[in-house]
């Protein structure tokens, strides 16, 4: 995976979907690089990747674009006008080498919202291992920006647990 630090983005970001998950759970396989940005930021985020030499491959089926880097890692920008979005960007945890990543309750938020199949599963992956004190923090996030999916949340909780016993025994 590409060493992103190389690239001087000048606007804030953070890192989500797969890379972000192996913060919060073992690791998985994922083949590209994914960062949220919000949409006022895009222009110069894009200006900076085209002067570290990224191509741009096209746009996503959800506003943003995906990139090609000078190392040939393929990055999907993710762009967003949501307050929810403003405040996971302002308030990132950070990987080990020190880049943001977005903090659990919206990347939760963020992969409830997609409900892929893969994007559940994670949740539940994530949520089998976390705290109560976090799970409080992630109920509360779901709650107030997607509530009709507070219900769901709970069931992936369960889930996670159940998973997390079962592997724990096994």
């Amino acid at each position: 995976m590409t060493n992103l630090k190389t690239i001087i983005l000048q606007a804030p970001f953070v890192i989500v979907e797969g890379i972000a998950t192996r913060l919060y759970m073992p690791e998985r396989n994922t083949l590209d690089l994914d960062i949220l940005i919000l949409s006022e930021d895009a222009l110069l985020v894009y200006q900076d990747l085209e002067r570290a030499k990224s191509r741009r491959i096209g746009n996503l089926s959800i506003p943003g674009s995906q990139w090609q880097l000078s190392d040939g890692t393929s990055l999907d920008v993710i762009e967003s006008t949501t307050s929810w979005a403003t405040e996971a960007i302002a308030n990132p945890n950070y990987a080990p080498d020190g880049l943001p990543i977005i903090a659990l309750p919206y990347l939760v938020l963020m992969k409830l919202t997609a409900s892929r199949s893969q994007d559940l599963a994670d949740i539940s992956r994530m949520m089998g291992g976390t705290e109560e004190s976090q799970l409080q923090e992630v109920r509360r996030i779901v709650q107030v920006y997607l509530p009709s999916a507070a219900e769901d949340l709970e069931s992936l909780i369960t889930l996670g647990k159940l998973e997390r016993e079962t592997d724990e025994i096994g």
